[in-house]
């Protein structure tokens, strides 16, 4: 097996543009089709389709995308074998929403370690329905994400909240904030709907995202107002550049942990849902 296919094929299956995934890995668009190419060859069936309209799985790439997840873990897991032959057996992957990939993450992984001393993390950031895929099909563990699939084989369990706050460039009220340079955050489904139903005027806007550190350097380059985490506000405040806009309510944003059920009632995975009570519960959420 050669990982780099591997890797390069699932950056693709995410982006869905090859110019993308070359920025992504740090190589060339040929590099790539390359890469693409030579795993083709092996499996002996196409993949991707390219057309005007952009890139898309093939019927044979849709199969292929959860092996691929599969093989990608297990390779992670035997390096770390190799690598680490002094350290228990026990290996852990976990899925973590983008928006919590800051100041939270460190501490996460600080408490993790500490609690499960014997056991190799695995972290990877992503979005909510690819991290419930993974969970039904077994390449992922654990995750801490913002919208849960009901499946039956899937359990979650509401672990706290995290707050967005809005901050203009020009303003601290919502009555100044100027449709034309409003940047629509997306961050999750109830999130969307949080936001509509308070601001029904700020939803047919020209720029759109759904990411907290784009949003923040969209934020820096082009001015204007959006929702951000609220440390990020904090932060945008701090600067000089930004202000609060007091009158626009926070939206929460409830953050749930997900296992695959028959993962629901073992030891490790209680204690990871403790320790997110205590980073994200009522008294952390406030804090955050």
């Amino acid at each position: 097996m050669q990982p780099e296919l591997i890797k390069t094929f699932l950056d693709l299956c995410d982006t869905r543009s090859f110019n993308r995934t070359a920025d992504r890995l740090g190589v060339t668009q040929s590099t790539v089709s390359g890469r693409i190419k030579a795993l083709e060859a092996a499996l002996s069936c196409r993949l991707f389709t390219r057309s005007r309209a952009g890139t898309e799985l093939t019927t044979d790439g849709l199969r292929f995308e959860p092996h691929a997840r599969s093989l990608r873990h297990g390779w992670s897991e035997a390096l770390h074998a190799v690598r680490s032959p002094g350290r228990g057996a026990a290996s852990m992957r976990i899925g973590i929403q983008h928006d919590l990939v800051g100041p939270h993450f460190s501490r996460l992984i600080r408490d993790f370690r500490a609690a499960l001393t014997e056991t190799a993390f695995f972290f990877e950031a992503d979005y909510s329905a690819q991290m419930c895929a993974d969970l039904i099909n077994g390449t992922e563990d654990f995750a801490i994400l913002f919208t849960p699939k009901p499946h039956p084989d899937l359990f979650f369990e509401t672990v706290g909240e995290i707050s967005y706050r809005m901050v203009s460039a020009d303003t601290d009220r919502l009555s100044g904030v100027n449709a034309e340079t409003y940047i629509l955050a997306n961050y999750s489904p109830a999130f969307a709907h949080a936001h509509a139903a308070r601001h029904p005027g700020l939803t047919s806007v020209s720029l759109s995202i759904g990411q907290n550190a784009a949003m923040v350097g969209l934020l820096n380059t082009l001015g204007g107002a959006a929702y951000v985490l609220a440390q990020s506000a904090s932060d945008l405040v701090a600067s000089g550049a930004f202000r609060f806009v007091e009158d626009a309510p926070p939206i929460p944003q409830t953050l749930f942990a997900g296992v695959n059920m028959r993962h629901r009632h073992r030891s490790a995975h209680r204690r990871l849902m403790r320790i997110l009570h205590g980073h994200f519960g009522t008294n952390s959420a406030r804090r955050a």
